[in-house]
């Protein structure tokens, strides 16, 4: 998959997709499943924003039910089982443990009943073809079984643990881009770097956007007979800039942010109570993933980013409610901030806001040919895809096949038992790290390697990925700049600072096939650097 800029500029698209996130990728491969002539542009790179800056789960919102949101919880356990079955690859299953300290009979019967619902409600959970995704219901572990578990548990007023189960994403970012990638094996035009400046008008219609390419500066036209907007938190302020006036539908914009530390768990993730609220620790990638802050942010989405204040507060919280975790500042390998574009119910409470989506058509707004997508959540993107396609090829008043993106394998998905898939990767590829190649790419780890020196497929990181991945990387999955590479088409960055020399090797290998500056090629290791920096300077 390449941009193919000559296409968006002279063919008249059914319908033009702007956002590349997970709900734009969504919508991109739905419509062009189904037979739609499909463009789709993002601003930056695909998934770089929210899609990426998650907890990495897949998950029915257990913390759902005390609000009585029943059909999202369900619709959630729904979409996680298709996940599931789609990308076994970078989807599996995950056990958590609910930690209860000095919680006594009450809390305890409370938490019992609203897992018992839960359990209830994914009654589908067992519905897949491989044993090994299928999740069990919940159970309760006394104080010696839950601490011969995860004996990290033991603290003051300990009584046992809930264990119940969800699923995490290996890469949410690569997740998304396969959703981008299948919809271009279905013909879809999608490009990367490219923003929207403003819709194309004509008698009250949109018929398109007015694009600049954020290499060379230069502006061109797409034009589309429905366009969708899918632009996550950026949703609202970019239609009251390009319809020039303020729309009936608003976002509340909650900030994130995530923690990435040494393993506090053996390989239970833990939801632990905080207050009124709670917080995740992850097993990935070998390390724990600590998160999630929800506070409302005002200021430019662009901007947003783990300050030192963030990390500091959030590391004396987790210290309050779960200080057996003995987490140190100094421990912090990198840290990160994501923002949840909720639906704005004029209540301000950002933790309590739903998660629910909403699908606008802009005729409320005085236009026509424009749909937006706002709010939602990771695990039911698909669903909302759906349901935005849906009311496309309605106003598009044409023929089009039924809805397949629940059943139909994204690329990397090709497997039909994934624990003999693993195994069979490395006995065919016993040279590279195939647990954490084979997680990112799937069935597709054979297109990766194939016809590769000795040295591309030598580590060109500590992470295990090889040098392969980066030219696999530019010539089949659209990466651009070394941020591109690094931060989500392999997993070199994601562990932390992978230091001057793996980022001078993977910008060499870039430099050679784009024609890069030396020049060039160091400020791409610098802006690479940037991400670092707030985890590497302690002392602020």
């Amino acid at each position: 998959m390449r941009r193919d800029l000559a296409r968006l500029a002279n063919e008249t698209f059914d319908a033009l997709v702007i956002g590349g996130g997970v709900t734009g990728a969504c919508i991109a491969r739905d419509a062009s499943l189904r037979g739609l002539s499909v463009a789709l542009v993002e601003k930056k790179d695909f998934a770089n924003a929210t899609s990426a800056h998650n907890s990495k789960l897949i998950h029915g919102g257990l913390r759902y039910l005390r609000n009585f949101e029943i059909g999202l919880v369900r619709e959630s356990l729904r979409e996680r089982r298709n996940w599931q079955r789609i990308a076994p690859h970078l989807v599996q299953p995950l056990s958590f443990l609910i930690p209860l300290y000095n919680a006594g009979f009450k809390a305890r019967t409370t938490l019992s009943v609203g897992l018992n619902l839960y359990d209830a409600l994914s009654f589908d959970r067992g519905w897949l073809d491989d044993p090994a995704e299928r999740l069990p219901g919940h159970r309760w572990l006394d104080k010696k079984r839950a601490l011969a578990e995860e004996p990290m548990l033991d603290g003051a007023g300990f009584e046992g643990s809930f264990r119940y189960y969800d699923a995490q994403m290996y890469a949410p970012e690569r997740l998304a881009l396969e959703c981008i990638l299948d919809a271009a094996e279905h013909g879809a035009a999608a490009a990367n770097y490219l923003t929207a400046e403003s819709f194309l008008l004509r008698e009250g219609r949109i018929e398109g956007a007015k694009l600049r390419d954020l290499f060379d500066g230069s502006t061109f036209d797409v034009r589309a007979k429905l366009t969708i907007l899918a632009a996550g938190p950026w949703a609202d302020l970019f239609l009251n800039s390009a319809l020039g006036k303020p729309t009936t539908h608003k976002l509340l914009r909650s900030k994130g942010i995530h923690l990435l530390v040494p393993a506090i768990t053996r390989s239970d993730a833990l939801t632990v109570a905080a207050g009124s609220g709670h917080f995740f620790v992850l097993p990935w990638r070998g390390l724990s993933l600590l998160g999630t802050t929800d506070t409302a942010f005002h200021g430019d989405p662009d901007s947003v980013h783990a300050t030192q204040s963030d990390i500091a507060e959030f590391i004396a919280f987790i210290a309050k409610y779960l200080p057996e975790a003995k987490l140190t500042r100094d421990k912090v390998r990198f840290a990160y901030a994501g923002l949840r574009p909720l639906v704005d119910e004029g209540t301000g409470n950002t933790y309590d806001a739903s998660r629910r989506a909403e699908l606008v058509d802009h005729k409320s707004d005085g236009v026509d040919g424009l749909l937006s997508a706002i709010g939602g959540k990771w695990t039911t993107s698909r669903a909302l895809a759906e349901t935005v396609v849906d009311a496309a090829v309605a106003k598009l008043a044409t023929k089009a096949a039924a809805c397949s993106t629940a059943t139909t394998r994204l690329p990397g998905g090709h497997i039909e038992r994934r624990n003999e898939f693993f195994a069979d990767q490395k006995k065919t590829y016993p040279r590279i790290a195939t647990d954490h190649l084979a997680r990112l790419y799937g069935s597709r780890l054979s297109d990766v390697v194939a016809n590769q020196t000795a040295n591309l497929l030598s580590a060109i990181a500590s992470t295990g990925d090889v040098g392969a991945q980066v030219l696999f990387a530019i010539r089949e999955e659209s990466a651009l700049t070394l941020d591109d590479v690094v931060m989500r088409r392999t997993g070199i960055g994601q562990l932390g600072d992978p230091g001057n020399a793996t980022l001078e090797a993977v910008a060499a290998l870039m430099a050679a096939e784009l024609g890069w500056s030396d020049e060039y090629k160091n400020e791409q290791i610098g802006f690479v650097a940037q991400n670092y920096r707030i985890v590497q300077d302690r002392a602020a």
